[in-house]
């Protein structure tokens, strides 16, 4: 029997020290180089900006954020009365995606949510397509129902210059319940502005 294969437990020595250090440093080093986009997580931020954020800003003081066209979000607006006196706006995107309630505040490529205006003010935040604008908020007249889109940072999505929006335009009559809208019948469709 050979008494050369039981050996004592050793100290460690340097050299084993510092291949330890490599072993546990490497995967962290690695982890804190990648994005959590490559990852498809979102959990960190990008090393790069996601278009570019003016000095101008819209309406209501937000800054706006230019995007190239082709890779700008769009949105249409559609706005139809409603039999109980409100009105039913819809809204499609195009290149872009309402992010859930609590997203991180920081802009993505073609996410976000859309605030909606009625005359200029602002009535509804929205993370979805559609939405019930109550009738008191449309009182007897023409009005400019807006839908706008805002990155998750509270940044506007824009394209040379100018809100990444859509504007329909309708008319209340007295009792709310009718109503009249360019293009006929009651339905007021937006257009980019």
């Amino acid at each position: 029997m050979s008494w050369t294969t039981l050996r004592t437990p050793r100290t460690p020595t340097r050299r084993s020290l510092a291949a330890l250090a490599v072993c546990v440093l490497l995967p962290c080093a690695a982890a804190g180089c990648a994005t959590g986009e490559a990852h498809g997580r979102g959990s960190m931020p990008s090393p790069s900006p996601v278009g570019k954020v003016l000095d101008d800003t819209d309406d209501t003081g937000r800054h706006l954020r230019e995007v190239a066209k082709r890779d700008a979000p769009e949105v249409g607006v559609e706005v139809t009365p409603d039999s109980g006196g409100g009105w039913d706006v819809r809204l499609a995107f195009h290149r872009f995606r309402c992010s859930a309630p609590g997203a991180r505040p920081a802009a993505a490529p073609g996410r976000g949510l859309a605030h909606l205006f009625v005359d200029g003010r602002r009535v509804a935040r929205l993370r979805a397509p559609e939405y019930h604008l109550p009738g008191r908020l449309v009182p007897r007249g023409t009005h400019h129902v807006t839908a706008r889109l805002y990155a998750d940072d509270g940044t506007v999505w824009a394209v040379h210059g100018r809100p990444v929006q859509s504007t329909a335009d309708i008319t209340a009559s007295d009792s709310g319940s009718d109503a009249d809208a360019d293009g006929g019948a009651g339905a007021g469709v937006g257009h980019g502005g």
